[in-house]
């Protein structure tokens, strides 16, 4: 799916999205990014700031800059600590007093598997994490947020990031960059794990939502169709490695080259790390066998291929 077209919103301004909330854009547009960071402010007179963004003083001052009389921060909410979430947690939580919540720290909710790859030091990743992110809150799964006229419920999303989570609120749900509105979201490990961004999918799917507010892009009109579409995206891309291998063994590089044909060279590299989320993922599964050992530089061999 391509990004639309029309998506292209004032940077640094708090458009109103329905009842109670608001999207200011951050202004860091980049092949990653979009647009930009997309901000929330939850509710209409103690707030929530959802995802503060990077750490750009303009930015700051355009989430200050939309308080109207009588409001006030009361939360800081951050959906996970890449770079472009989460920095400006800590300066907007000393301006304001308000407390920052979160699932956890850089290496909160990994699995057991993307902990120990992470402890070998074989595969690399790392790419884009704030290292310095401590929540004075921490966040479970289920947990609410209870705020001034609104509660937010925390549904733990690993997978883009292992501390991922997504924020329902009612019938809407802010998916970060779980669901984004403009591209599928980067899987990297040992920070990114596709088995869990499946499994994460899976979740959000068996609810019925209306609308979903992503990290990046515009809203979601069709939640469910959307996530048909990721989940799809992600077996297709699977049957790719899959075939590729087939015809011949290959590392996480040579098989993004052999896959990602149309991709820019600049991008290249984040189509790698994706092809050895799927190659860890298939690995799990018995699928696919690496040599020497498990590495981003390993080479893949496809076990238990079907009969022909």
């Amino acid at each position: 799916m391509t990004p639309p077209d029309d998506f292209d919103p004032p940077v640094g301004q708090a458009i109103m999205l329905e009842p109670g909330l608001r999207r200011i854009v951050a202004p860091n547009p980049s092949p990653m990014t979009y647009r930009g960071t997309n901000t929330y402010l939850v509710g209409t007179r103690d707030l929530a700031v959802i995802d503060p963004g990077p750490a750009i003083p303009a930015h700051l001052e355009a989430i200050l800059g939309a308080l109207e009389p009588g409001q006030r921060i009361s939360h800081i909410v951050v959906t996970h600590t890449h770079v472009d979430h989460s920095p400006l947690a800590a300066e907007l939580a000393r301006r304001t007093g308000a407390p920052i919540h979160a699932f956890g720290g850089p290496q909160a909710g990994r699995s057991a598997v993307m902990a120990g790859l992470a402890a070998s030091g074989l595969v690399g990743g790392g790419e884009g994490i704030d290292l310095d992110f401590r929540p004075d809150v921490t966040l479970a799964d289920g947990a609410t947020i209870d705020g001034d006229g609104w509660s937010l419920d925390v549904i733990h999303t690993p997978g883009h990031i292992g501390n991922h989570i997504a924020l329902a609120w009612q019938d809407l749900c802010l998916t970060a960059d779980h669901v984004m509105g403009w591209a599928s979201s980067l899987v990297s490990p040992p920070d990114g794990d596709l088995t869990d961004f499946m499994a994460s999918c899976r979740r959000l799917r068996a609810r019925d939502w209306r609308v979903f507010y992503p990290g990046h892009g515009a809203p979601v009109e069709d939640p469910a169709a959307r996530l048909d579409w990721l989940i799809a995206h992600r077996l297709g891309r699977e049957a790719q490695i899959l075939a590729a291998l087939d015809t011949a063994s290959g590392s996480a590089r040579t098989l993004a080259e052999r896959i990602y044909t149309d991709t820019p060279a600049a991008l290249l590299l984040a189509a790698e790390r994706n092809v050895l989320a799927h190659l860890i993922d298939l690995h799990g599964r018995s699928m696919v066998s690496p040599h020497p050992i498990l590495s981003a530089s390993a080479t893949f061999t496809r076990l238990n291929r079907p009969e022909c």
